[in-house]
């Protein structure tokens, strides 16, 4: 029998009815059933600021930090602006990443699925996002490559994926990452 995986699936766009945050479920939809898949909120977060940094820090980066470091691992699915990630999801790495020593991040196996409504599939968030995430020592999935683009043509008016091929690759993505999971895995994280 194969051990279950807690994900924490981090949506890098805010809205709630974003396409960015329909991939997100279309994703987790799509995962194999030793993952078990929930989406951490990052929209209530206080921007990072060292001052706030007591023995009672904002609920909100307690709960955030609660959360990711529960997972075993990272799933982040993200909008790309201006080439680079939303400014709300480079908050929620810095507020995981402190207090100093305790980042909830470290070590745990990661994987990356930008989207944009261009053709480019958000390959400059994707990039930078992992430029990040190795100060964490966060084993990124390298394959399947998961830049989506023309997002806004990927849903049906019901919110479904409207092609079966996008949704086999969308399969695939999950279950690569489970397999990643699998091998890089810390076996004390492991449930």
């Amino acid at each position: 029998m194969s051990t279950t995986y807690k994900v924490a699936v981090i949506v890098g766009s805010l809205r709630k009815d974003s396409h960015t945050r329909k991939l997100a479920h279309a994703l987790m939809a799509e995962a194999p059933a030793n993952l078990e898949a929930s989406i951490v909120e990052i929209g209530d977060l206080p921007l990072y600021n060292e001052d706030l940094e007591t023995d009672t820090p904002p609920a909100a980066w307690t709960r955030m930090r609660e959360q990711v470091g529960a997972a075993d691992a990272v799933l982040f699915v993200t909008p790309e602006y201006n080439r680079s990630m939303p400014g709300a999801l480079k908050n929620a790495i810095d507020v995981g990443s402190r207090p100093w020593g305790e980042a909830v991040f470290t070590s745990k196996p990661a994987a990356i699925v930008a989207a944009s409504p261009g053709a480019v599939g958000a390959f400059g968030a994707n990039h930078h996002l992992r430029q990040s995430l190795v100060f964490f020592d966060m084993p990124v999935m390298g394959q399947p490559e998961a830049y989506i683009g023309n997002l806004f043509g990927l849903f049906d008016e019901s919110g479904a994926v409207a092609s079966e091929e996008t949704k086999a690759f969308l399969q695939t993505i999950m279950e690569a990452f489970a397999k990643w999971i699998e091998r890089t895995a810390l076996p004390t994280s492991a449930n």
